[in-house]
């Protein structure tokens, strides 16, 4: 019987973004139906800049790696653009479609938190579908707590989804001062 490979996370690699790009396009395609202009996709050198801009500016970006095959990328971005919430960031997790349901995302959330707290960030906020049970469910056992739905924000197959907004805290109370941050993210 042959082992699976662990999983392995790790800050990503100019090497890595055509894998990224292809996970990137396979869940967007998945997303809306056939006949939506989806030109608005990245192309590799949109994601290297974007990816080289998150690095410089010190938000996490991750990949999930079995072997040397990419499975799945995590990063962060701010929440808003306003100096007042420099220390509050929007996540995304994105798996390759043939390894969902073998944890990935978990290696991948479990990654990604402990590098934004590490990176003095105390709130992440993410926007899921409503229908996608499987990362609710993820969040959820990783402490996010929903606290907005947005109804009918997305129209896709021929008919409008719902978004649910999730917060989780990454440090102390709301009373204790942030630490400093390094001034490129300010």
């Amino acid at each position: 019987m042959e082992q699976e490979q662990a999983v392995v996370v790790r800050p990503s690699r100019e090497a890595d973004v055509d894998a990224m790009l292809a996970i990137y396009r396979h869940h967007i395609r998945r997303g809306v139906e056939e006949g939506v202009d989806d030109a608005d996709t990245p192309q590799p050198d949109d994601l290297r800049e974007r990816r080289k801009n998150l690095k410089s500016r010190r938000f996490p970006h991750l990949v999930a790696t079995r072997g040397e095959v990419v499975v799945g990328y995590a990063y962060v971005v701010l929440f808003r653009k306003r100096p007042a919430y420099r220390y509050s960031v929007k996540h995304s997790i994105y798996v390759h479609h043939a390894h969902l349901g073998q944890g990935i995302g978990r290696h991948l959330m479990r990654g990604l938190i402990d590098a934004c707290a590490a990176a003095g960030f105390r709130q992440m906020i993410g926007y899921i579908d409503a229908d996608n049970t499987a990362s609710l469910t993820l969040h959820e056992k990783f402490g996010f707590v929903r606290v907005g739905h947005l109804p009918g924000v997305a129209y896709r197959y021929g008919r409008w989804s719902d978004s649910v907004m999730v917060q989780r805290s990454l440090g102390p109370g709301a009373t204790t001062p942030p630490p400093p941050l390094p001034l490129s993210t300010r």
